[in-house]
């Protein structure tokens, strides 16, 4: 294949780590500043220049968009995604994965444990925040800051309450996090590459230092992975959009934390600590898939008029509790159900069998009323007539 690595860093380890490995597999690949791309808009189909020339044509790109350029390179790659290149983390992802609050946000709504979270703006809210996540000692993060950057352990109320009037002053937004004690000062960072974690470290703190990051000299060990937390990485990576992702977690009383999904994640440290080609498994994941190509299911199904695809929930004391799909009539309404979605258990492709039981979610494509229909609490609402004194002035 032709890949295209999208990097302002071609000397860094993971650019070179990446490059070597696919001209090793025999891929032809190039590594691309992203800042001197030119999006076209003015032609009859998407298109891009690169250095004040069409762009010659690619199977795949690879994006390393780094956090002070993540509105143009997201363009960028949005722009490749328009001409049906092939790209593991989409625009979407990148962007859903950026923003730490979007992304706690988006977890939270998949049931995806977190530690303990606020945002708030006001002054008069801060202290009430500190209290719901647990009270003092409270983590204070930049939304976003990278490699441990703006991550600050306050030790008491007041001391977060300063802390964050002096970051709101600068016009900075903050996140008041739990701090988990028992991790003592350590999390773990797992690789995920497609629907599988490829290679796993635990990071260490050194010292008085709670951060754990690498760039904040914390040292690193490879680590084995149960199937809880492996679980919890992948689907976390699968719920942002991104196919290939470092995702970091804390190792809590009850469970894995996810604390941060990265869509640029470094390799350096994660194939020191555990002597494997990470940026191979990488390039061969890529090859596999512009061999046979995800697609926005969602994108390509809601283009056809008067269907579309949305989630129904099954609530309790509804007629479809205890029935089987078979049994539910959605076929006959038009209504194809593509996964079933039960607590944290996702069901592809469910089969007429398979009973409903209250709180399931149904991802459905099918006629947009007959879906409407099915959920009371949503009616197509009725346009009105101005009132009488708005008309008259009119």
């Amino acid at each position: 294949m032709k890949l295209a690595i999208l990097s302002r860093a071609p000397q860094s380890y993971s650019t070179q780590r990446l490059r070597s490995a696919a001209q090793q597999r025999g891929h032809t690949v190039k590594v691309l500043n992203t800042l001197r791309f030119a999006i076209d808009l003015a032609g009859p189909e998407p298109d891009l220049h690169f250095r004040g020339r069409p762009l010659s044509v690619y199977d795949a790109i690879l994006p390393r968009i780094g956090n002070s350029i993540t509105y143009f390179g997201t363009a960028v790659v949005r722009q490749f995604e328009q001409m049906d290149v092939y790209t593991p983390n989409t625009a979407n992802g990148i962007v859903n994965a950026r923003d730490k609050l979007r992304a706690t946000q988006i977890l939270s709504r998949h049931n995806i444990a977190m530690p303990a979270t606020a945002f708030v703006r006001n002054r008069a809210d801060v202290r009430p925040a500190i209290e719901q996540v647990g009270g003092a000692p409270v983590v204070i993060k930049l939304l976003e800051g990278t490699q441990g950057i703006g991550v600050i352990l306050a030790p008491d109320a007041k001391v977060a309450e300063a802390i964050i009037e002096t970051l709101h002053s600068t016009k900075q937004n903050v996140l008041i996090q739990q701090f988990i004690a028992e991790s003592r000062g350590r999390d773990i960072r797992a690789l995920v590459v497609g629907d599988r974690v490829v290679a796993a470290m635990r990071r260490s703190a050194v010292g008085d230092e709670f951060r754990s990051n690498v760039h904040r000299g914390g040292s690193v060990e490879p680590v084995e992975l149960t199937p809880e937390y492996e679980r919890a990485a992948v689907r976390s990576a699968q719920i942002m959009g991104l196919k290939i992702a470092g995702v970091d977690m804390l190792e809590g009383n009850d469970g894995p934390l996810v604390m941060e999904v990265n869509s640029s994640p470094g390799l350096q440290g994660i194939e020191a600590a555990t002597k494997l080609d990470v940026a191979g498994a990488i390039i061969d994941y890529i090859s596999n898939e512009v061999a046979f190509p995800d697609i926005d299911i969602r994108q390509r199904l809601a283009v056809s008029t008067g269907y579309g695809v949305a989630e129904l929930v099954v609530h309790s004391g509804a007629d479809l509790v205890g029935k089987t799909l078979g049994e539910s009539g959605l076929l006959e309404r038009d209504i194809t159900v593509l996964t079933l979605n039960r607590g944290t258990t996702v069901i592809p492709n469910p089969r007429a069998r398979q009973v409903l039981q209250p709180e399931d979610r149904l991802l459905c494509f099918g006629k947009t009323e007959e879906m409407r229909s099915l959920n009371p609490t949503r009616r197509r609402a009725r346009v009105r007539k101005l009132p009488k004194k708005v008309e008259e002035a009119s």
